[in-house]
């Protein structure tokens, strides 16, 4: 609403003009356009009076608003028509009450939005400015207790007073919010429904419903847009009716429970050049700190989660553009919501929380911050107790003596076995003991994985505290054992920076358990295709291509005798503390000397990687490992398996598709999606690429040497200009290799040694 010009001021005659005009002003300057538009009539009515103000008397008036009004308040207020006459008397005995009340009350706003816009809860001993309804209660320590083990029942906890969300000019605010939870399990395995964050329309939610309603919502009004609730849920309790992802995440919910982002529990950090993932357990009974950070005009919402104090994560959890123009009224209340079931219960604590509107919330100190109390669990009568418990210490104790005589009687007659030619391998072989106890008996927590071959476990030996992996396998009785076990010995002694060691064995009748030094970041097959963890960055891909190139050329033509691995692929490629790759898992190895051929096998190996020659023959050579590597280099550089069944039953073959990708002349569009706007070298993914189509060539003898390779990567020796229709399997011939490398004149020197190399 445009205001009257200023010359109007100067055709009036009387001092009610002046009055009204600086009313109407400075009402519009506070920022109160309603009320001003009240003095807009009036101000037209007394168009033909004259008033009078004398400048100095308003600059007056202005200095005292100057120490408390904003910049943008004081920009208005210059706009102020100001008279140069004599003023008037009666002008001037109307404002000075008039500018006196508007300005305390325009103080009093002040004072009250500061109070609200920021708040910090470091424990809430004395914070009875709370508003507490259901199961909610403050402890004597200082806890927020939202649920107890009630049964089928809700709790909230809100700051009174509500927030004003969006500015004069009705756009949203931001603001960010910390606190610390704990969410502790009467059971430690079995949890009931979980607990909420929200910025809610009202602070009156009776009419939800605990259980996995969260105490936000009900079923007739969950969904609905009138709800205008924003929640983040803490949830520990899977529905599907939500489509929760598990029964452990954090969620972003929009007027109900179907999280429009979701993620597993847990927080991101830094090791080396990558940026790893850790889970947390929500049911832990542990405190946790999470982060709210909501941008008013990117609309970006970023939910940050870590352990009790550890800094901040650099990376958040959640990060979506949440359009909340629709959610969030001008003004809204903030708080917490949380539920139980009627099953396993479960008690949710806040033990401290800092709020703030446009601006960073200020952090917790944790120093002040209450304890938790020690987990709780019912008990029965106390006469009964006396009864029972000794009859059940009884029988406890009498269970206890028969299993560990069912114990002794099962370790001697299965106690593992140890003949007279393995007295020679002494300091390879482990005793079954240690490892069982360096497993915690192989329990199921210590479980690494399970592959075709057998079950990885993790342990370490209780003598030395050395990490260790334990992969069980059930040896194959065709072959002689001692044969085996001869080989394993001898692999042993591998010496390599990208070979996993092999530290010994034991065996128990057909069982045999192969043990590895311990790699802390798993196998690259989890990360190129886990979603829920981080993907690699191409230089740290290109790093591990390297490095096992590098291993298999030493197991091929480095080492005393020749090693055939016959199982090359993205899962026994595992990455250590420094992210570099390392070729593990020989149980499938063969040794043999240099110059000599090897004997046909049984076909071993995972289906997608084993070479033709391989299926046909069932003899593994160094180029049936060349040929797995080849596939590994594609599956690196592409993020895609080697083989899949696709939606129309068709087979998708890695090598096929990205050979008739280079044949169109988009070869690098294969790359792996997850590389994004990451920077990467294109010359090197197009190696790449290439040099894994060239050694998964169908003719063995026209894949390179692992020696080649690791000097074709390393940019000693230059890529021969192949095209791809030098891989027409049906018409290429060794001779037509040897011809088309003696074509370039760059590859004259090294072209013998490709293909008269010790394969």
């Amino acid at each position: 609403m445009s205001p009257p010009t200023s010359y109007s001021m100067k055709k009036c005659s009387k001092s009610k003009y002046s009055d009204i005009r600086i009313v109407y002003d400075t009402l519009l300057s506070l920022g109160v356009p309603n009320r001003a538009s009240t003095y807009r009539g009036k101000l037209h009515q007394t168009s033909t009076y004259r008033g009078k103000v004398r400048k100095n008397s308003a600059r007056m008036v202005m200095n005292k608003f100057n120490h408390e009004l904003d910049q943008s308040t004081k920009s208005f207020l210059m706009l102020l028509p100001l008279n140069r006459h004599e003023p008037n008397m009666s002008t001037c005995t109307f404002l000075w009450p008039m500018f006196f009340f508007l300005l305390l009350l325009h103080l009093s706003e002040i004072a009250t939005s500061s109070e609200l816009d920021a708040f910090t809860f470091s424990g809430f001993n004395g914070a009875g400015n709370l508003s507490l309804d259901g199961l909610s209660s403050i402890t004597s320590d200082g806890l927020l207790l939202l649920t107890d083990t009630t049964k089928q029942s809700m709790g909230h906890a809100f700051r009174p007073a509500p927030l004003n969300f969006r500015s004069p000019t009705g756009k949203l605010l931001s603001f960010s919010t910390t606190f610390v939870f704990a969410i502790a399990p009467q059971y430690p395995d079995f949890t009931s429904d979980g607990m909420a964050f929200l910025v809610s329309r009202t602070n009156n939610l009776s009419a939800a419903t605990p259980n996995k309603y969260l105490g936000l919502f009900n079923p007739n009004n969950i969904g609905n847009t009138t709800n205008r609730i924003l929640a983040v849920e803490l949830d520990t309790l899977q529905n599907p009716e939500f489509q929760d992802i598990d029964n452990n995440h954090v969620g972003i919910d929009i007027n109900g429970l179907t999280s429009i982002s979701s993620y597993a529990a847990g927080y991101y950090y830094s090791a080396g050049p990558a940026v790893m993932f850790s889970n947390l357990s929500l049911s832990s009974g542990q405190p946790m700190q999470v982060w709210i950070d909501f941008d008013g005009v990117s609309m970006q919402l970023n939910v940050t989660m870590s352990p009790f104090q550890m800094p901040k994560p650099d990376k958040p959890l959640l990060s979506s553009t949440v359009d909340l123009s629709g959610v969030l009224s001008d003004s809204a209340y903030v708080g917490f919501s949380s539920a139980t079931g009627s099953y396993f219960m479960t008690t949710h604590y806040v033990l401290g929380w800092s709020f703030k509107m446009n601006g960073e919330a200020e952090p917790l100190d944790y120093t002040k911050l209450p304890k938790l109390p020690r987990l709780k669990t019912r008990s029965g009568n106390s006469k009964k107790l006396a009864i029972w418990v000794p009859l059940a210490l009884c029988s406890f104790v009498l269970l206890i003596i028969g299993a560990v005589v069912f114990k002794v009687r099962r370790r001697i007659k299965y106690a593992e076995l140890l003949e007279d030619w393995e007295l020679e391998y002494g300091p390879h072989r482990f005793s079954y003991k240690d490892l069982f106890h360096a497993t915690n008996g192989f329990a199921d927590h210590e479980l690494l994985g399970i592959g075709g071959f057998g079950s990885v476990y993790r342990g370490v030996l209780p003598t030395s505290d050395t990490e260790i992996a334990v992969k069980k396998v059930s040896h194959d009785s065709r072959q002689g054992m001692k044969e085996f076990v001869s080989e394993i010995v001898s692999i042993g002694q591998l010496r390599h920076r990208n070979v996993v060691q092999l530290l010994g064995y034991c065996r128990r009748k057909g069982e045999l358990l192969l043990v590895y030094s311990f790699m802390p970041n798993g196998s690259l097959d989890k990360f190129l295709h886990d979603r829920t963890k981080p993907g690699l960055d191409w230089a740290c891909r290109f790093r591990v291509i390297k490095g096992v190139a590098a291993g298999l050329s030493y197991l091929h033509q480095e080492w005393d005798q020749v090693v055939i691995h016959r199982d090359i692929k993205a899962s026994n490629v595992l990455l250590d503390s420094e992210m570099n790759g390392r070729i593990g898992d020989f149980g499938l190895a063969r040794l043999y000397h240099h110059g000599t051929n090897p004997s046909a096998t049984h076909v071993v190996g995972t289906m997608g990687y084993i070479a033709p020659e391989m299926a046909r023959t069932g003899r593994a050579t160094t180029a049936t490992d060349v040929f797995a590597f080849g596939v590994f280099l594609l599956e690196v550089a592409c993020g895609r398996r080697p083989l899949k069944a696709e939606a129309d039953g068709q087979q998708f073959i890695l090598v096929d598709w990205v050979l008739e990708n280079w044949m169109k002349g988009s070869v690098l569009e294969t790359s792996d999606p997850r590389l994004g706007d990451q920077e990467w070298s294109e010359y090197e993914m197009e190696l790449v690429l290439k040099l894994g189509l060239l050694c998964s060539h169908r003719a063995p003898s026209a894949r390179p040497s692992m020696r080649q390779v690791v000097q074709f990567l390393d940019g000693n020796m230059p890529m021969p200009e192949l095209s791809p229709d030098y891989f027409s399997f049906s018409t290429v011939t060794n001779a037509d290799f040897k011809d088309y490398l003696m074509s370039f004149p760059s590859s004259v020197n090294v072209s013998v040694s490709w293909l008269s190399s010790g394969r």
